[in-house]
């Protein structure tokens, strides 16, 4: 049977149905996943009961995964499978001043995940495994989509923009909110890269503003006007009419293209009530500039 989508907004996200994701998909299936995926940027699965086994077999059809990267958010684990967790290794509640938690809290900035990296992710799939009782207080996750935004630039600012790049830096987002988590090892591991501003997607040809709160500044602009500009765009391009709130559902899994869309967490009591999540990612095909 052909999938069913039920688009979530005007612009994009949509969720999709009469799919089970436990099994795997037959190739025409598959493709139709694949084309909404390139289509609406924001894909959202309810009711999967997937174990980590099934999630990497699904998310591993989009491309190679990235391994996740060890630091104090993950207990220094390095596999396919990131925790998004406000749980301790015994599962226990982490306190409000644990480093863990410190450190989440630079997800509730607009960002794009990995576009600190040379080669920027594709995707990234996120499953809800446990929630707070309450479904209002199960710490939401927001989306904006980054093709809606360029497509309503003017003309004159699209040209101004096309084939400038942007210099992303994990350090700069975590220190500019005073979180001092990350120290020189970490800088020498993540140095700074350049990202198109403009990106046109491969399949469709479609352009976004690749924005986000790891850009730091323009390359080829004094630092200060490039950063401004920045600011700017990323204002511009995360307006309430270009976004989409997902309300979380235990089981929900929500798969997002890291090249043209945002996202952020929106708050919650982090230290009251159990929160995980399981993410897997997936690798980009190559640097958006040269």
């Amino acid at each position: 049977m052909p999938i069913t989508i039920r688009p979530l907004s005007p612009v994009f996200a949509a969720e999709i149905t009469s799919v089970d994701l436990t099994r795997p998909l037959d190739d025409a299936t598959f493709a139709e996943v694949e084309n909404a995926f390139e289509t609406y940027s924001i894909l959202v699965f309810p009711k999967q009961k997937l174990t980590d086994d099934m999630q990497i077999a699904f998310s591993s059809r989009f491309g190679s995964l990235e391994t996740t990267q060890g630091h104090i958010a993950n207990n220094f684990q390095v596999k396919q499978i990131s925790e998004i967790s406000n749980l301790d290794p015994q599962g226990k509640l982490m306190k409000a001043d644990d480093p863990r938690v410190v450190y989440r809290l630079g997800q509730r900035n607009w960002h794009s995940d990995s576009s600190f990296k040379k080669v920027p992710a594709k995707a990234s799939l996120l499953h809800a495994r446990i929630l707070p009782p309450n479904s209002n207080e199960c710490g939401q996750t927001q989306f904006a989509s980054l093709r809606a935004a360029y497509d309503a630039l003017p003309d004159e600012r699209k040209r101004f923009l096309d084939g400038k790049a942007a210099i992303h830096h994990y350090a700069y987002s975590r220190r500019n909110d005073g979180i001092t988590l990350t120290n020189n090892k970490e800088d020498q591991r993540f140095p700074p890269v350049a990202q198109a501003i403009i990106r046109a997607n491969p399949r469709n040809s479609r352009k976004a503003l690749y924005v986000g709160s790891h850009a730091s500044h323009i390359r080829e602009m004094p630092e200060a006007e490039g950063r401004a500009l920045l600011q700017e765009l990323l204002a511009f391009a995360t307006q309430e009419q270009w976004t989409y709130m997902h309300h979380w559902q235990v089981g929900d899994l929500v798969m997002y293209d890291n090249r043209a869309a945002l996202h952020r967490a929106r708050p919650y009591a982090i230290t009251e009530h159990a929160r995980v999540l399981h993410r897997t990612t997936v690798a980009g095909e190559g640097p958006t500039i040269q």
